[in-house]
């Protein structure tokens, strides 16, 4: 699969598991905060992808794409805020977020993740599966 691809499979299991028009779910998307995404819409998209795809991206695995795997007191200040650490981890994961993500909760960084987010961790995956 191409980038475009993946893409549009992602956009396509997210309008699905949403039920919405696939015109509505653009590539910059947030799924929760766009797109009114719960936990159980994640996990359909993801096992519609899945599908698509024959790849298989776990919940769990979404965290750590977000995280880079830090355990919750690194990737949070003492605030609960986003940390430096867990910033400049972010920029690389998800770029669409600016400075002003250091202020937002580190439990709410999902919140944010993006159609393309989600394409860009399947394109990977897919990489890793080919080579």
């Amino acid at each position: 699969m191409n980038g475009g691809e993946i893409l549009d499979a992602v956009r396509a299991s997210a309008a699905e598991a949403l039920a919405i028009p696939a015109g509505d779910v653009t590539p910059g998307s947030a799924l929760v905060d766009d797109l009114g995404a719960e936990s159980i819409d994640l996990l359909d998209m993801l096992f519609r992808l899945e599908r698509k795809t024959g790849v298989k991206i776990k919940a769990a695995e979404l965290r750590t794409f977000i995280t880079g795997g830090m355990p919750p007191e690194v990737f949070a200040d003492a605030d609960g805020r986003v940390s430096d650490k867990a910033y400049a981890h972010l920029v690389t994961v998800m770029p669409q977020l600016g400075p002003e993500t250091r202020a937002l909760e580190a439990t709410k960084v999902i919140n944010r993740l993006t159609v393309q987010n989600v394409a860009d961790l399947l394109s990977t995956r897919l990489a890793g599966a080919a080579g």
